[in-house]
C-alpha cells in the first residue's frame, strides 16, 4: 500500500522541529552591553568622554546691611569726646561731650565742668588728648561749651537734628563709668519733662525722657536719633534710690535749647 504521508520539498528528509531559544552566551552579552551603555549615559551624559562629576550647589554670599545702631555709632564716633578733671577735694570727674562745629568746640553738660580746679583735659576718639577751657555756659539749662587747645587730627562735627517723637529710636553715646566711646539704645519715652536739679537749686524743664542706658560719665554726651543726628545732650538720670545708677529713665536737654542757650556752637 503506497505511503500516504506528505514528503518534504526538495527531496530533503524530514527533521524534527526545534524550539528557538537564545543561548545563555547571547543573553549575557546583551546584558553586558546594556550595562555599559547605562554607565556611559550616567557617568558622561554629555558624551564628552570625560568622567562626569556631581555638581554641588553653594550658597550665594549675601551682604548684610548694618542695623541702625551700627550706622549711628559709625557716624558719631569721630565726634565723641571724653572729659576729665578734678573737683575739690581731689575728686576725679569724668564726663562726655560732642564736637559741634568746625572749630572743634565741644558741647557738654554744665554740671560736668562746674567747679573743676586746674586743667580740664579732653580726649578725642582718635586718642589725642588736649587741655580745654570753658567758652560759655548756661547753668539754667545745664549746658556748657569747651574749646580745646588742639583738636583731633581730623575735626568731624556731629550733625545736629531735631523733630523727635515719643516712640522714636534713641541712642546715647559717651563714657559711662569711664568706659570710653560706648553706645546704648532705646526709645524716646516722653517729651517736655521737668525734674528737680541734683543740687536742689530749682528745676530743669523741657527735657527729653528716654530709656537708653546712661550712668555716671554719660552726662554731656549726645542723644542721637536713628540717623545719627544729635537731638539732645544727656543731663541727668532718675535715681530715686539715691545710688546714682540707671533704672531705666534718662533725661536730655533738647538740642535746640542746648545749642541756642550756650551761644557757641554753629547749627
Amino acid at each position: 500500500m503506497p505511503d500516504q504521508s506528505a514528503a518534504p520539498p526538495s527531496g530533503e528528509s524530514p527533521r524534527p522541529a526545534r524550539r528557538r531559544w537564545a543561548s545563555p552566551f547571547v543573553l549575557a552579552l546583551i546584558g553586558a552591553l546594556v550595562g555599559i551603555l547605562g554607565y556611559v549615559v550616567i557617568a558622561d551624559p554629555n558624551g564628552s568622554g570625560e568622567q562626569a562629576t556631581t555638581a554641588t550647589t553653594r550658597p550665594t554670599p549675601t551682604t548684610r546691611a548694618d542695623p541702625d545702631s551700627v550706622k549711628v555709632y559709625k557716624k558719631i564716633l569721630p565726634s565723641l569726646v571724653h572729659i576729665e578733671g578734678t573737683r575739690f577735694p581731689f575728686i576725679g570727674v569724668i564726663g562726655s561731650g560732642v564736637i559741634v562745629n568746625d572749630q572743634g568746640q565741644i558741647l557738654t553738660a554744665f554740671h560736668v565742668v562746674d567747679g573743676l580746679e586746674g586743667t580740664i583735659n579732653v580726649r578725642f576718639a582718635d586718642g589725642k588728648v588736649s587741655p580745654a577751657h570753658i567758652v560759655s555756659t548756661d547753668p539754667d539749662h545745664d549746658i556748657a561749651v569747651l574749646e580745646p587747645e588742639q583738636g583731633p587730627e581730623l575735626i568731624v562735627p556731629a550733625v545736629l537734628g531735631g523733630g523727635i517723637r515719643i516712640g522714636d529710636e534713641a541712642f546715647a553715646a559717651g563714657n559711662p563709668l569711664d568706659l570710653a566711646n560706648s553706645l546704648t539704645a532705646g526709645i524716646v519715652s516722653g517729651l517736655d519733662r521737668t525734674i528737680t536739679r541734683e543740687d536742689g537749686n530749682g528745676e530743669l524743664t523741657g527735657l527729653i525722657q528716654f530709656d537708653a542706658a546712661v550712668n555716671p560719665g554719660s552726662s554731656g554726651g549726645p542723644l542721637l536719633d536713628r540717623d545719627g543726628q544729635v537731638v539732645g545732650i544727656v543731663t541727668a538720670l532718675a535715681n530715686p534710690s539715691g545710688r546714682n545708677t540707671f533704672i531705666g529713665i534718662g533725661f536730655a536737654v533738647p538740642i535746640d535749647t542746648a545749642s541756642g542757650a550756650a551761644g557757641g556752637p554753629d547749627r
